[in-house]
């Protein structure tokens, strides 16, 4: 039976006027149901479902089923009871036990067992306030929403209808079965998947932990963008970075400015300003002013190149530095730096050994070799350096008051001691031109000597001692009897200015990197609270409803949303200089303290 709630005001109560200033609202109406008159209930039309099917409500796009109805003809309002459903077009659904809808201010509510649903989520809570006029939905009970891909938890949660946005506040939970997020404050946009994070959050998988305060992530790609202290945890590895992206599937992950990658078994550190990881292949790439520090024998090893590549597992790590490599160990004290140069550089942890590959230059101290390869080796035990070996044109030259101490052949092998070189063997086709001294230091004679191997001796980096092995041809020369454009070997070359003698001449020479702007994810605007801020008396509320005043009122309690404007006012109060007067008066405790 379809019968207007217009028709029976005028039947029951006789017609309503409204005075001119005041807009007409519209009148529900009862599209089918059985009609009950209960003497009780003079104010009421009770509506029960029939034989044809439930209660049938409509009212201005708004339909509603319902077992039993109870409506207020003079209120505009409406009391739904079991199995009662709204459908606000083919925007949203509201399922529940009870509710009440307000025809004159477009209010509802809905308790038990609501499920509350859009074209993509599913939401279920205890409590449920919607207004059509604003179209909002909101619950501060609890609540879970269901996705296609996930589901999401919150204290608190607002619906804006028009955006398809959820707004989760308090304790905010994703799960997934490949994944779970943890945040304070999180939007969540129902047709895309997509999450924007705010407030220390979290997203951990099987294999990594992702940290940030401000961050994007699609739940249903399971891909992200992560600013403002972010990083991301591997099994052991920990990448930092202004801005880092995060691919699950490709298990892949790239930050962009102040890059750090902290080897926590290796006790390592790689930094840079752009980086790629990927985790199944246990790869590194970074460049950008790329350095890789290590620490070895309570020093730190630190390797420089215009990339550098990581690899291997942590058991077996590789680092290679490609195009314009360098590398320094600055010593413990007492002990003078070890640095070198080279196209590109190659370094087994596990083994312990260091390869500078073409072009290659090494100083140990006041010592500058060259050769075609280099390697220097570690004991993997002690961590000390233990032996140098330079393959093909070896060359070490060292600087004296009166010239320069040279030796070369065709390959060079150093052996140290405590991180300092102290033997050098250098082996076929050996020449050497050696200033010798007395132990008052005065010079005494210049030694130029040909040998198949020579062997020279050093104290705290100095030549103090030569020792030659077969095949002798030469003899110590007085300095005045030894010309001095004979007091250079060919293939002489001294590149003493290059020598690195501090952790920045790494990157001498080297234009500072052009650094891309970071573009942030700001936070959400200000939208309002949910209810107006308005009287108890001002609001339309009828004496049917099971809701007070208290309940359309925002509660102290409540969880509030960060927004830029309450950013703004945070970093204003920082910014806002210490009031003069209240300094003067040094009455604190931590005046008094300090």
């Amino acid at each position: 039976m379809k019968v207007s709630i217009n028709i029976l005001l005028c039947f029951f109560f006789g017609i309503t006027l409204y005075a001119q200033d005041e807009p007409k609202k519209t009148k529900v109406d009862i599209e089918s149901g059985y009609l009950e008159i209960r003497p009780e209930l003079p104010n009421a039309a009770i509506y029960t479902k029939d034989d044809t099917g439930q209660v049938y409500i409509v009212h201005e796009g708004v339909e509603m089923w319902c077992d039993q109805a109870y409506v207020y003809l003079n209120d505009n309002f409406v009391k739904a009871y079991g199995n009662v459903k709204i459908n606000q077009a083919d925007t949203v659904t509201l399922d529940s036990k009870y509710a009440e809808y307000n025809g004159n201010t477009q209010f509802a509510f809905a308790s038990g067992d609501v499920l509350f649903k859009d074209p993509k989520t599913t939401l279920k809570t205890d409590t449920l306030y919607f207004d059509r006029i604003k179209q909002q939905a909101y619950y501060r009970t609890g609540g879970t929403v269901r996705d296609t891909a996930s589901t999401l938890t919150s204290q608190v949660g607002r619906y804006y209808a028009e955006a398809k946005k959820y707004q989760f506040l308090s304790d905010v939970v994703i799960s997934n079965p490949d994944y779970t997020v943890n945040s304070p404050q999180l939007d969540f946009y129902s047709e895309t998947g997509g999450a924007y994070l705010y407030g220390p959050s979290t997203i951990k998988t099987e294999s990594s932990t992702i940290y940030c305060d401000r961050g994007y992530y699609d739940t249903r790609a399971k891909t992200g963008h992560f600013v403002k202290n972010s990083r991301v945890d591997y099994e052991n590895r920990i990448l930092y970075g202004d801005s880092i992206y995060f691919d699950q599937n490709k298990s892949f992950a790239s930050a962009t400015n102040n890059i750090k990658v902290l080897d926590t078994v290796n006790k390592s550190i790689i930094r840079g300003h752009y980086a790629e990881v990927f985790r199944e292949k246990d790869s590194v790439f970074i460049t950008k002013r790329a350095v890789a520090v290590t620490l070895r024998d309570q020093d730190s090893i630190y390797v420089h190149a215009d990339t550098l590549q990581v690899t291997g597992k942590p058991e077996n790590r590789i680092i290679k530095g490609f195009y314009r490599a360098r590398m320094f160990k600055r010593g413990l004290e007492g002990e003078q730096p070890t640095s070198g140069k080279s196209d590109s550089i190659f370094v087994d942890q596990k083994a312990g050994i260091t390869k500078l590959l073409r072009n290659p230059i090494l100083w140990s101290g006041e010592n500058q070799m060259t050769g075609d390869t280099i390697h220097i080796l570690s004991n993997s035990k002690t961590e000390k350096l233990d032996t140098l070996k330079v393959f093909n044109n070896a060359f070490l030259i060292q600087k004296d008051s009166a010239g320069y101490n040279q030796v070369k052949g065709e390959r060079l092998i150093g052996l140290f001691t405590d991180n300092e070189l102290d033997t050098v063997n250098i082996h076929k086709n050996a020449e050497v031109i050696f200033f010798s001294r007395n132990e008052k230091d005065e010079l005494v004679g210049i030694n130029n000597t040909l040998s198949s191997d020579i062997q020279m001796y050093l104290e705290s980096q100095e030549i103090t001692g030569v020792r030659f092995l077969k095949n002798v041809d030469g003899k110590l020369y007085p300095p005045s009897q030894f010309p001095e454009n004979a007091r250079i070997l060919p293939g002489f070359n001294w590149r003493g200015e290059e020598r690195l003698q501090k952790v920045e001449d790494l990157f001498k020479d080297k234009p500072a990197p052009i650094l891309p702007k970071i573009k942030g994810i700001r936070l959400p605007e200000d939208e309002g609270e949910f209810f107006d801020d308005v009287s108890e008396d001002e609001m339309d509320i009828p004496e049917q409803s099971k809701l007070k005043a208290k309940d359309f009122q925002n509660r102290e309690d409540d969880p509030k949303p960060m927004t830029r404007e309450t950013d703004s006012i945070q970093n204003d109060s920082l910014r806002k200089p210490p009031d003069p007067k209240k300094k003067s008066q040094g009455n604190s405790s931590e005046e008094q303290e300090n």
